[in-house]
């Protein structure tokens, strides 16, 4: 069995993710100047992004910093889910599903509690690769370089043999760094290229190549 592997970023790759202008329209709601709310809850999104903190806590540090009520928070979280979660990149996510059974498939994210739940129900990328590596889950975010260990070992492969798709360029060169290949996303067709590339070379003769 072959141990090419592709492994990819979920927000601005399998997910097209622009800014909603939601954190704006709050702190213009709430009469407060701009930047607040990202200041206000600056450790709690940190906090959330390497699972030190449960959604329910979340919820409660929005409504004690931000002088929310309950249905202001729910309303609040759900305009942070809707831009986070975006709408699915079908294109590149049906090419993907071609490729189950010719390589070995993951996903690494940088994530935010409550992540896996919601993506599972929408996306169904559970069905879609082999493992999911969330950074609230293993407490450790990208470009750290052992969050890209764990997502070789959740496929017990080398990263040698893995080719990383990333939208951000610092976790491409951080993925380098780990000895893995890496492309820069910036549109499917020339994505779908370099995957498709990588698994014609094979996992043994692949080599590495610069950014995009």
């Amino acid at each position: 069995m072959t141990t090419t592997c592709v492994i990819l970023d979920i927000g601005g790759v399998l997910e097209i993710t622009p800014e909603t202008g939601w954190v704006q329209r709050w702190e213009e709601q709430l009469e407060l100047p701009l930047g607040t709310v990202h200041e206000r809850m600056r450790d709690v999104w940190r906090a959330g992004s390497v699972g030190s903190i449960s959604e329910r806590d979340v919820h409660w540090e929005v409504a004690s910093r931000l002088g929310l009520d309950v249905h202001q928070v729910e309303a609040f979280m759900a305009d942070l889910w809707a831009e986070y979660l975006g709408t699915p990149n079908e294109e590149l996510i049906a090419y993907v599903r071609g490729l189950q059974g010719r390589c070995k498939l993951g996903i690494l994210s940088n994530s935010f509690v409550g992540a896996r739940e919601r993506e599972t129900a929408l996306y169904h990328f559970d069905e879609l690769v082999e493992q999911i590596v969330y950074s609230h889950e293993i407490g450790i975010e990208k470009p750290d370089l052992r969050a890209f260990q764990a997502a070789c070992a959740s496929l017990e492969v080398g990263p040698e043999s893995c080719l990383f798709v990333d939208d951000v360029a610092a976790n491409v060169e951080a993925a380098q760094a780990a000895g893995m290949q890496a492309h820069l996303f910036e549109n499917n067709i020339g994505t779908i290229t370099r995957i498709a590339a990588h698994l014609d070379a094979g996992p043994l003769t692949s080599a590495r190549v610069p950014l995009g």
